[in-house]
Order: C-alpha cells, then structure tokens, then sequence
C-alpha cells in the first residue's frame, strides 16, 4: 500500500473508531442501567414518533405504591428487585406495540399505538402480581395514569403526559391498585 494512502487512511480510521464510542455512549445514555429501559430522552424520542404516526396512541404512566416502604422493611436490594420487574412487565405488556421508559424513583412511563388493542387489565394485574424475592413474596402495586391522545384538543406529547400525570394521581386518590384515564 502507498505510504500516502495509508497516512490519509489513519485520520478516517481515527474518526470511525471515535463515532463508534460516541454512538454507544448516546444509546447507553439513553437507556437507564438498572432496568434497561429507556431514560426520559430516549423515551421522549420514540414517543414523539409514535404519537406522529398513530392517532390512535395512549401515554401512561405508572407510579409504584407504598415504594419508600417496601424499600425501608426490605432493603434497597428488593427496591432494586421491585423496580426491575415493573420494568420487564410494562416492557412485555407494550410489547411491538409501544415504548416503555423509567422517568426515574419509581416512576416508569409508557406510550402505545392503539390503548384499545392493548388489554390495560392485564397490565394492571401484572403490576399487582407479588414478586418472589429471596424466598419471601413482596407486594407490588401501581397506579396508572391513562391519556389517549385523541382526547386532546391538540395531541402534544407534553399534554399527554400532563393528563395522564393528573390521571395516575386521581388514581391514588382512590385508594391506589387501579388505573384511571385522564378526563
């Protein structure tokens, strides 16, 4: 190989391997370490695609009950337990059909192309189900906070989140374990 080839080859070499850590860092920054799923930025990205495309799109958001005291009675391991599998089961429930994310704490967010061909039930009754840990059951439970896009007079992610956010408090007010759709 030509001396002049392999020194202008360098350089490009030197840019490639560079863009290559620079783009792990972006989606590994994108995706939150303790549960894999994505992070607010990550999340934001593809929900705003979703909701683009699909009319028919729902945002939700889910918070864990009694968190701060399953943290405190069974150490931040079980926390850590809980956290991870709250995040596989809205992971499985959205499925192709939606983006889960972790806003961060215990709160988890979810967007889905059509909430009618989702079974909310059945993500409630997952996010019910106790979880075996070191040979005990702890309790899990969420409420959620539902808002179809649709309803809104202009379907902006950001008022999505709001109504849904305003929908997953109203739910907690009536006892937690439940979902609510915003009004």
């Amino acid at each position: 190989m030509d001396l002049h080839i392999a020194a202008s080859l360098v350089p490009l070499l030197g840019w490639a391997v560079h863009g290559s850590v620079l783009t792990r860092r972006l989606a590994s920054a994108r995706r939150d370490p303790l549960t894999g799923l994505h992070t607010r930025a990550g999340w934001t990205a593809r929900a705003e695609h979703c909701t683009r495309r699909h009319p028919a799109a729902a945002v939700l958001l889910v918070d864990l009950d009694h968190f701060k005291t399953l943290n405190d009675t069974h150490g931040h391991a079980a926390g850590d337990a809980a956290l991870v599998a709250t995040a596989d089961r809205l992971r499985a429930w959205c499925g192709r059909h939606g983006t889960a994310g972790r806003l961060g704490g215990d709160e988890f967010v979810a967007v889905v192309r059509d909430l009618a061909a989702a079974d909310l039930d059945a993500l409630t009754a997952a996010l019910h189900r106790p979880l075996p840990y070191e040979g005990a059951s702890l309790p899990l439970a969420a409420s959620v906070g539902v808002c179809r896009l649709a309803e809104l007079p202009m379907p902006l992610l950001t008022d999505a989140l709001a109504a849904a956010d305003a929908a997953m408090y109203a739910a907690k007010g009536r006892g937690r374990r439940g979902s609510r759709a915003a009004r």
